[in-house]
């Protein structure tokens, strides 16, 4: 990891406990600074899972089948604050470079991973990609003509307004693509926000056992940075385009979680993320390696993909995964079993 990386990595993560513990005019300002100087690394998604929960009693029938014991869940974190006003919107571009974010101790070596070669393949018929949501409920800033009813602070049940509307638009394009995808609109994360992982990580299975040739799960989100007085949208310097950045997540299981083939994960967002920052050199913030896994042990092809920030607009979101699938379309295709 490049040291001026490393050293956005630990400065968002002390912002974000300045904040957690009641600092908001100090760490405002260093996140600020983080911001300003375009290398901030979002820490949001480590909020997401937790320890593994204790073992359930005899009496307690688990959601999954020995097979997969629950082993991971969301942990619910302080409430985000709701600015007494309308907050502060501010332009970030965090540029990536092909920088990897790696906040575990594996040593990655992206042009040693690339050399062994891809082990995915897309069936030639069939779904090819599934797109889920953990948290379909996330949102985005509310604009003229795009107003929504909340259910939370930046969230909404209201399936034209949030990540599921994103979800639809991902799908559409990457089948103009020529890819064949299925789209679950479920709702994982309410009302109940506590186990939305054990929720839609059932989900991913039951599609895996009717669709079993099924080679890229994507996990459609939106990320959070700010506090409660200024948010930050994330840009994509692309002319003639208002578009949100678009960040890749890759977990590894480091945690203690069994994950062990989290490498082959990494293999495809390497190939997602070099195909869409040759096209499009601003659309992608750095690669994120984590210690959590997210369910991604269920397939060798599987991805969080954080579209935008709160602070961004649906239609900046919507236009991000419209650049995305246009870049790493042709990608995904070259890996179609029987493909030339």
């Amino acid at each position: 990891m490049k040291k001026g990386l490393l050293a956005a990595v630990l400065f968002a993560a002390c912002a974000q406990l300045a904040l957690a513990a009641g600092a908001f005019d100090g760490a405002a300002d260093w996140l600020e600074e983080a911001i300003t100087s375009g290398r901030l690394v979002s820490v949001s998604l480590e909020n997401e899972v937790g320890t593994p929960p204790p073992e359930p009693s005899p009496d307690t029938e688990p959601l999954y089948t020995a097979a997969l014991t629950i082993t991971e869940r969301d942990v619910l974190p302080s409430p985000s604050p709701v600015p007494e006003e309308t907050p502060e919107i501010r332009e970030a571009t965090i540029y990536s470079d092909l920088d990897i974010d790696n906040a575990t101790s594996f040593e990655i070596d992206p042009a040693a991973l690339m050399s062994e070669g891809l082990s995915l393949e897309l069936p030639a018929d069939g779904p090819q990609v599934l797109i889920v949501h953990t948290h379909g409920t996330e949102s985005y800033t509310m604009e003229p003509g795009y107003e929504y009813t909340e259910s939370d602070y930046a969230r909404t049940t209201d399936c034209e307004h949030n990540m599921i509307a994103v979800g639809d638009v991902l799908a559409a394009a990457l089948e103009a693509q020529g890819l064949t995808v299925l789209h679950d609109r479920g709702l994982y994360d309410y009302p109940s926000y506590t186990g939305s992982y054990d929720r839609s990580g059932a989900a991913v299975q039951s599609y895996l056992a009717q669709y079993p040739d099924i080679a890229i799960v994507i996990d459609l989100h939106r990320d959070a940075i700010g506090d409660g007085d200024v948010v930050y949208k994330t840009k994509a310097e692309i002319p003639n385009e208002s578009s949100s950045q678009i960040m890749l997540l890759v977990g590894t299981g480091e945690n203690g979680l069994s994950h062990p083939n989290w490498r082959e994960n990494m293999k495809l967002a390497l190939l997602m993320q070099e195909s869409a920052e040759s096209k499009y050199p601003t659309l992608m913030r750095p690669l994120a390696v984590r210690q959590e896994r997210y369910n991604q042990q269920l397939t060798t092809g599987s991805l969080i993909i954080e579209v935008g920030s709160n602070g961004n607009t649906l239609r900046e979101a919507m236009t991000a995964v419209e650049l995305f699938a246009d870049a790493v379309g042709p990608a995904l295709l070259e890996l179609v079993a029987g493909g030339e």
